[in-house]
This record gives C-alpha cells, structure tokens and sequence, in this order.
C-alpha cells in the first residue's frame, strides 16, 4: 500500500464512520507515479460513491500530507499484484469437487433494487477474483432479505468460473454442531482439515456463534488459516458484526478487515420487481398491479414475499381462477391486516424514543431543540416509509405538525443519509430493528 494513502487512511478514520471507511474507502487500491496518486476502485459504483461523497475531502487530506498539491486519478481496477497469479486448468466435469450450494440461487436471479446493489456487486467482485478482491466480505442485514441468495451465487459464480475449486457452505450451527462432534469422537484434526482445505468457505448467520467460546476460538484459528492462504471467505450475519453480543474482540476485528455491507430491506420498486420476476419464473400470470398492491401493503422482506405469491398461486391453480386485484385483497386479507398491524406510528415512536434515550413526550414535544429535533425527524420518516399514513395523518401523531413539517423531515433524513455516516447507521439500525 502506497504510504501515503495509508496515511490518509488513517486521518480519515477519525472523520468517517467505520462503515463508510470498510465498505468504500479500505478496498481502494493506491500506487504513486511521476503524475501522482493512482486510486483503484473494485466495481464502478464504488468509483461513482466515493467521487460524489468523499473525493474533494481526499484530495485536501493527501495535498496537506503531500505539503504541495498532488494529482490525483481514480479509476476501476485492481493492482497487477492483487489479481489471481494464475487460474487452475479446469478439469473434466466428472472430477470436479462435489459441493452443497443450491443451484437455484445466482447472480441473473437476484433482483436488484437500491437497497442491495453495493452487497450484489461486492458479491460478484468476489465471486470473480477469490481471495483477492474482499476477504472476507460479510453480508449483515435482518431476516429474509437476499444475504443467503448473494452468498450461493457468489459461491455458485467461483464453481463455474473453475470448477477445481472446492466450495463449502454451511449455516453457523452446522460448524458447531460439526466441531461438537469432532471434540466427543477425538477427531479435531478431521475437522480442522475439513474447514481448511477449501477454496472458499461460505457461513451463514455467524450471530449464533455469541456466547460459544471454544467455537469461536477455533473460527478464529480458521480464520486465520484461510486468511493467509488467500482462500475466500463469505459470512452472513442478521447485523453489524459490533453490535453483537458475546461476540470476542479479536474475532470482530478479523471480521472488519475486509468488507462488510449491508443489505436493507426491500423499497416499492424492488419489492413489486420481485414478485413480478418470482412470478414469471414460475410461469404465474400476475398483473402489476396485484403486484403493486401486495408490495405497498407488504414491507418487510423478500421472504414474505415470496409467502404471499405461494398462496396465491396455491389457491389460483386450487379454485381454476386468474389472479386479479380482487382475488389477491381476499386471498391475502388476513396476511396484509397482520403486515399493517406489526408496525404502527406507537410502536415507531417507543423504538426511536428508547433508541436515542429520550422520553417519548419529548419526543412528541413542540420542542426544537437538535437533540429532540433530529431524532423526531427519523421517526417521522420511518412512519413514511414503513406505514400507509397519509403525511397529515402521521404529523397529527407527532404532536400535531402540519404535513409540511413531515414532508421537510423526510428529504432533511433522505439527504442527510448519504453525507453523514452516523445518522445512516443510525438510520439502518432503527430500519432493521422495526422490520427484522
């Protein structure tokens, strides 16, 4: 790593949040030359979010440390010295290593929407250059919302790209339940084999190693292992790896050094997108607008998704009936009245209330104070986002405000959100807490 970029790697750090710096500024790549600084992005919207947010404070950042102003280029790419030295010939399909991956989940059928884009094309950037693009990359996000599907296919992607390498995939409690048994039959070399001796290894939901210590202990060993060996690593979790419990240090600052991303649940266009293509995809007719009505009833993930268009289709083919808007309202009536029940502007209100420490009759307050005001504007548009109140109806709740103010709070978050790293993390962690 170029010294100087190293250097003002480290004087950011105490600007930016530690997600901003893992997941756009740590993967760029940096070589000097007579003309200046070169900075290298994995993917293109990398290189797109880091010269609309973070480019000018660079450029100050490296001309102060540079004592004179310094030319500065970016571009997509990678160092000649970071790529795959050399790709395994592929071998007969017959001797291909066997692996568990579920041949369903890929790239082409993932739908792609805001909330997801950075975490696909991570995935991808992984999945085409193994153990030297991110290492590990870990997806974070609540239940139900394509962490899985991304880990598959990027696993499913390094298989077809050389099927000579071994890919293994398993869920956390499958790793513990695997090392229980190697400790109760004295088979740990076994295991530990079985864990290292892999080109890639795919975990989900790590969360639920918190509070097992020897798990994590060896983990953390094989963490290591892989990690020097530039074998690929992919990890899941339902959130931000330090915001778990009983998780050690050490191993939450393994988890930091590569990329970490977040997925967020799915807006209106993605969730319509959704069912539309998981319906095409099963031969189902459904019209955009059934389409439109279950994804602006239905807002927490791709899984219930999923749920409602079984039952549709279940009962469409059942009674002989095609899906129109009618037969969607009363085949659904009891799955949307419960969708619309879980979050309601009392429940949004206590959550922000009890995340920010204040007291809800503050929070309701006429009160304008920064404190109040910022945290009263995040709820207002969690309310926006997440309920079918109408802009009045969700001012009235807030302490009697015109909508106006509701609509002003809800641009003030949205603009906020990609220049100030907090509030987004803020923003992202009140997000999942309301719908995981």
């Amino acid at each position: 790593m170029s010294d100087l970029w190293r250097r003002c790697l480290e004087r950011l750090e105490g600007e930016l949040s530690v997600e901003d710096m893992h997941t756009y500024l740590m993967p760029l790549q940096a070589s000097e030359d007579a003309e200046g600084l070169r900075l290298l992005a994995p993917n293109a919207y990398t290189l797109d979010f880091v010269k609309a947010e973070f480019l000018p404070r660079i450029g100050k950042v490296l001309n102060h440390l540079n004592g004179a102003p310094l030319k500065l280029r970016m571009e997509v790419g990678a160092l000649a010295g970071r790529r795959l030295d050399k790709v395994a010939p592929r071998p007969a399909a017959n001797d291909a290593p066997e692996h568990n991956l579920d041949p369903h989940y890929t790239f082409d059928s993932f739908v792609e929407g805001k909330s997801n884009q950075l975490a696909k094309a991570s995935a991808m950037q992984v999945a085409n250059n193994p153990g030297r693009a991110y290492n590990p990359l870990l997806l974070y996000g609540g239940t139900g919302l394509g962490k899985t599907h991304l880990m598959h296919a990027a696993g499913n992607l390094i298989h077809a790209n050389n099927p000579a390498t071994k890919v293994v995939y398993l869920r956390s409690e499958q790793f513990v339940s695997a090392m229980i048994d190697a400790l109760r039959t004295k088979k740990m070399d076994d295991f530990k084999r079985r864990f290292r001796d892999v080109d890639a290894l795919l975990i989900d939901d790590i969360q639920f190693f918190a509070g097992k210590n020897t798990t994590q202990e060896e983990f953390f060993h094989t963490f290591n292992a892989l990690f020097e060996g530039k074998q690929q690593i992919i990890l899941t979790c339902d959130r931000y790896p330090k915001e778990v419990d009983n998780l050690e240090p050490r191993l939450k600052s393994r988890l930091g050094w590569g990329l970490s991303v977040a997925i967020e649940p799915p807006d209106f266009e993605t969730r319509a997108a959704i069912l539309l293509s998981k319906a095409a995809a099963r031969g189902l007719e459904m019209p955009e607008n059934v389409a439109f009505v279950i994804a602006k009833r239905m807002r927490s993930n791709v899984r219930d998704l999923e749920g409602a268009l079984n039952t549709l289709a279940a009962r469409a083919n059942f009674l002989g009936q095609p899906i129109t808007e009618e037969f969607a309202q009363e085949t659904l009536r009891d799955l949307l009245t419960v969708h619309s029940q879980s979050i309601t502007l009392s429940n949004i209100q206590k959550t922000v209330a009890d995340y920010y420490q204040l007291r809800l009759s503050d929070l309701l307050s006429m009160n304008r104070s920064r404190s109040l005001a910022r945290p009263r504007q995040i709820a207002m548009t969690l309310a926006k986002e997440l309920t079918e109140h109408s802009l009045p109806e969700i001012g009235k709740a807030f302490g009697g405000r015109d909508h106006t103010t509701v609509l002003h709070a809800c641009r003030t978050v949205r603009e906020l959100c990609v220049v100030d790293g907090k509030l987004r993390q803020d923003w992202e962690k009140l997000l999942r807490e309301l719908t995981g």
